[in-house]
């Protein structure tokens, strides 16, 4: 079966040393090589700004949660109907959390797993862009920090919810398959 519908396939004879090195950082992790990672390597040097910007919203810095950041990315890739980053981002959630089916609930009813106001809120926003692009308003940033979020923590926000619109609209277009890896990824509870 084929990675995407684009013909050309980087391989690692083929790719500049940085991202070779990137490539064996994401194994030496993961145990795999996720095909997004291979795709975007088509243009070497996007890729590589792609994963740095990538791996700072996702782990980077900030008073969101890393649990917070991947239930964004698995409700609005549920959303956009990206097979591929839900499947992977599905597969992150579960294994950071212990809890082989918190991306099928969410995916199900994400209301009823937003535990807290700030999680509700948080995903609410999440709901809005990804359905209306045009849909925040001062309000919608006012619900924000009505339950506490702080205007850097409205930013993470915010640009986590438009890097997986971004993405999956990436990986949507191109008609990416996600390694079969992230299909196991997190099932047995610890």
């Amino acid at each position: 079966m084929a990675m995407w519908w684009l013909r050309d396939v980087p391989d690692d004879a083929r790719v500049p040393t940085e991202v070779r090195a990137a490539w064996e950082e994401t194994r030496g992790r993961l145990g795999f090589l996720p095909n997004v990672q291979r795709l975007y390597a088509l243009r070497p040097r996007r890729f590589l700004r792609w994963l740095s910007h990538y791996s700072e919203v996702l782990r980077g810095e900030s008073a969101l949660s890393p649990v917070e950041r991947e239930m964004i990315a698995v409700l609005v890739s549920n959303l956009n109907g990206c097979t591929y980053c839900l499947t992977s981002h599905g597969g992150y959630l579960r294994a950071m959390t212990g809890d082989p089916e918190i991306d099928a609930r969410l995916q199900v009813d994400w209301q009823s797993e937003a535990s807290t106001p700030r999680l509700r809120a948080i995903l609410g926003l999440a709901v809005t862009l990804t359905l209306d692009p045009f849909g925040s308003t001062p309000v919608a940033l006012d619900a924000l920090r009505a339950v506490g979020l702080t205007e850097p923590e409205i930013f993470d926000t915010v640009e986590t919810i438009a890097m997986f619109n971004f993405t999956n609209r990436l990986t949507s277009g191109l008609g990416m398959v996600p390694n079969a890896e992230f299909l196991t990824m997190g099932r047995s509870a610890r």
